[in-house]
């Protein structure tokens, strides 16, 4: 069979169909192996494979499904009758411990257990499925939202189970849904993994605190401990910008105004601006994504407020040079002054798998702006920042990789991905000195 479209010209057709007769009753597999493109050795395991696979018959499923739980676990494989709707599926994932659920088109639930992707159930959801179960918990206002953009991120919240953070979006075989299950209470810095130097960063009156990783990696969770801690301790007006919210605050000490971008306000440059006006004390920006974001949030640090920001940056140098990198080559010197005066600190986080199997580890990076990190900032040397933090380690601060090396040290995590982790960060860090020289 032929498939011809508009974009073949008339000589690639005649070569199509030449090439077809001369391979007539020959499988794929025969003609690419013919052509080069896959090696003999490589084709003989596909066809072994192939064999294994035919005569395992009913068993083909099982034979490609992740292992079962632990004994004594709950199971990953609720009952298919059980799960009927999207609320089940999601406490089911959330009864198992995933941070992750993700319902595609044609294949069957997955969640993301420890870093890993495991099948909730072994049969394959359709496309009108999906579509059925992700529809089912939207507003009208939302589906009008969802059909007319073609993607949507908000916020569920589920009675009796708590909130997720959403993402909807269409693709080739239908409706996609993406969930980050949230915890039902805001952690506290204590319970996360973090060390007690990190709370110094939420005493401070005014500057600017970056929580950085990559996604994933626990920022947003951070940040809402931070902020927690301040609502527990201070009495302070406190505005959160997010994109969606997640952690919902219940106020303590202080008095808290939490707004949605999108569904509260246009964008986060735009909510800032709004903020600024609303006499805040304490500012929490979900994610520094523009240049305009990021000029505001420096302003606002150097005003007179406390500034807490994510970055998806793996090195405490690497995100300052994130940050000069919003703006062109003639405001950098400014900002560089900017940063030097108001950066109070950076957390770079990554969760490592555990080696019990059970959960993940957090390591970090930890920086405190002293006049001799200032110094390095003002003056463009940000390759020197690793060494001021390797000597700085009695004042609380340490480099990814060292903290990687004491989780292994301390048997918490497995020597193969301590060694990926660091080798990891090693290229992250000699991309940013080879940039920052």
């Amino acid at each position: 069979m032929l498939i011809h479209n508009k974009l073949i010209g008339e000589t690639q057709l005649k070569q199509a169909r030449t090439f077809l007769d001369q391979n007539s009753g020959q499988t794929l597999l025969d003609v690419l192996t013919r052509a080069g493109i896959v090696k003999e050795r490589h084709a003989e395991i596909i066809r072994r494979r192939y064999q294994e696979l035919q005569s395992g018959g009913t068993n083909q499923t099982a034979s490609v499904a992740p292992e079962p739980p632990p004994s004594g676990a709950p199971s990953a494989k609720p009952d298919g009758q059980a799960a009927r709707t999207l609320p089940d599926y999601l406490a089911a994932s959330r009864k198992l411990g995933a941070s992750d659920l993700h319902i595609i088109p044609n294949l069957p639930p997955v969640i993301r257990l420890h870093g890993r992707l495991k099948r909730l159930q072994d049969r394959k959801l359709s496309a009108e499925e999906t579509e059925a179960l992700l529809f089912g918990v939207l507003s009208p206002e939302a589906r009008d939202r969802l059909h007319h953009n073609q993607a949507l991120d908000t916020c569920l919240e589920i009675p009796g189970q708590g909130r997720y953070r959403s993402c909807f979006i269409r693709q080739t075989t239908g409706w996609d849904g993406a969930f980050r299950i949230i915890r039902t209470e805001v952690p506290t810095l204590k319970s996360l993994g973090l060390p007690e130097s990190v709370q110094r960063l939420t005493e401070y009156n005014q500057g600017l605190v970056l929580v950085t990783g990559p996604a994933g990696a626990g920022k947003s969770t951070t940040l809402a401990a931070m902020v927690e801690l301040v609502n527990q301790t201070r009495n302070e007006h406190i505005i959160t910008l997010e994109d969606p919210i997640e952690y919902v605050f219940t106020p303590v000490k202080s008095h808290i105004s939490q707004r949605a971008v999108a569904s509260h306000t246009l964008s986060f440059a735009a909510a800032l601006r709004a903020a600024l006006r609303e006499d805040p004390d304490v500012i929490l920006i979900g994610e520094l994504r523009d240049r305009d974001t990021a000029s505001l949030a420096i302003t606002a640090a150097e005003t007179g407020h406390l500034v807490f920001a994510t970055l998806h940056t793996n090195s405490a140098s690497q995100t300052i040079m994130r940050l000069m990198d919003f703006f062109p080559p003639d405001q950098q010197g400014q900002i560089r002054a900017m940063v030097s005066e108001s950066i109070r600190g950076i957390v770079c986080q990554r969760l490592i798998p555990a080696k019990s199997g059970d959960g993940r580890v957090l390591a970090l990076e930890i920086m405190f702006n002293n006049s001799a990190i200032a110094n390095l900032i003002r003056e463009d040397k940000l390759f020197q920042i690793p060494n001021m933090i390797r000597i700085n380690r009695r004042d609380g601060m340490q480099l990814l990789e060292e903290s990687i090396q004491e989780l292994l040290r301390a048997g918490r995590i497995d020597p193969t991905e301590a060694h990926h982790a660091i080798v990891e960060q090693m290229l992250f860090q000699d991309q940013g000195e080879n940039k920052g020289r």
